[in-house]
């Protein structure tokens, strides 16, 4: 027989059972669907951290009083940093004082952590939850941000406090829809401040807005708020890759000295980079994905089952048409490569429907998280090899149990 024949036929085969062969796709698609799904969200998040991180430039890195993610939740291992002392703003300046002529920038930035931040002007309003923080003249470099309109903080905004504030695009089309926003005065939790400068469009990162942000000078942010419960993040950029190590040694030894340590105490601080925070990344991905796999694989198993189950059942019911088919000529092959060809449609069919379920779900969550759309082409890949192993792995006992029938003993099968 023609294996375009054989093909025919089995596919034919399938379709007379339709609700039955659709059944037994669904466990197939529900576990291809699950581990898709969690490697397209992941595969996105990755691409956007890589492609567009925007926390730190080139050749910066920054101390802080908690690791990358603010540490573990509720416990030991978050007291731990709890316990540190803040960075103040005056070890931060004295910092800042000893890299004088050992780096590029140094970058100042405290940030609002008690939430509901609102852009107020004339009666319009920005919805609540701002990103809202004092810094100084270097943030634009070290957090990759470029002025549209206006200008940026000079040092003598941040030395003598001034109530100037820059703010994102998204502040400036709610406040702003039909006028210049520069020498406007807006309010922020309560205060008062001059709009200098607009930022360019920043788009999005990590799953936020880039352009619902507004800063003001260092110096100002403590003045109004005080310092209570507030630490200071510290980025600093060396000139180049190839001195990047020796401002870090001593960026090292500048942090010692600011916060006070003795010799043999331990640093109190966080130190990290891009790379620490595409590496924090990457871990938490890699357990995502183990923790899919596990999953997925349960699931497969169980559909696995679920095919040989129904091809058995085939077998047994298609019995004399396996003996009718011997008698007039079909050889062992065909029957055995016919039962496994239904195996295998079976499972790929489940596989491809897993597939875009899959990448649908994962880039429609993606696009919650104001992620980038991908196509997984890789796990795509592995997902149909991986369906075909088992539409061949389990349906080959049932295949090979119908090609062994004697055709005597079939023919007579009621």
């Amino acid at each position: 027989m023609m294996l375009t024949e054989i093909f025919r036929m089995a596919l034919v085969s399938l379709g007379a059972n339709k609700l039955r062969s659709a059944l037994t796709m669904c466990g197939i698609t529900i576990g291809v669907f699950s581990v898709i799904g969690v490697m397209t969200t992941v595969t996105a998040l990755r691409s956007s951290i890589e492609t567009g991180i925007s926390i730190f430039g080139s050749n910066i890195f920054q101390f802080a009083k908690y690791p990358i993610g603010g540490g573990p939740g509720e416990g030991s291992g978050r007291r731990k940093f709890d316990m540190r002392r803040d960075i103040t703003l005056q070890q931060a300046l004295r910092y800042k004082r000893l890299m004088e002529g050992k780096a590029d920038i140094v970058c100042l930035k405290v940030i609002d952590q008690t939430g509901g931040a609102q852009a107020v002007y004339n009666g319009r309003k920005t919805t609540p939850g701002l990103t809202f923080m004092g810094t100084n003249e270097y943030f634009l470099t070290s957090n990759q941000y470029t002025i549209d309109e206006g200008r940026n903080f000079t040092p003598e905004d941040v030395e003598l406090a001034r109530p100037v504030i820059l703010i994102g695009q998204s502040i400036r089309k709610k406040l702003f829809p039909a006028e210049v926003a520069l020498g406007k005065v807006i309010r922020m939790k309560d205060r008062t401040y001059m709009v200098v400068g607009v930022f360019a469009d920043k788009g999005n990162s990590f799953g936020g807005s880039g352009d619902d942000i507004g800063v003001i000078p260092i110096t100002r942010f403590y003045g109004d708020f005080g310092g209570e419960k507030r630490t200071v993040n510290i980025a600093t950029q060396a000139a180049d890759q190839m001195v990047y190590n020796d401002t870090l040694d001593k960026a090292l030894t500048a942090m010692r000295i600011a916060r006070g340590l003795k010799p043999d105490e331990d640093n109190d601080f966080e130190i990290y980079s891009n790379d620490s925070l595409i590496s924090a990344f990457g871990k938490v991905a890699d357990i995502i994905a183990a923790g899919s796999f596990v999953i997925s694989g349960i699931s497969l198993l169980a559909a696995g089952v679920g095919i040989m189950n129904i091809m058995l059942v085939s077998v047994t019911e298609r019995t004399k048409e396996i003996g009718i088919r011997k008698s007039i000529g079909a050889r062992k092959n065909n029957i055995l490569i016919q039962f496994l060809i239904e195996a295998v449609a079976i499972s790929l069919a489940g596989g491809v429907l897993g597939i875009l379920l899959g990448v649908a779900g994962g880039n429609g969550l993606a696009m919650m998280l104001n992620a980038s759309v991908v196509f997984p082409w890789n796990w795509a890949a592995i997902g149909l090899l991986v369906c075909s192993g088992i539409g061949v792995g389990f349906g080959f006992y049932p295949a090979w149990k119908a090609a062994s029938l004697d055709p005597i003993e079939a023919l007579r099968f009621e």
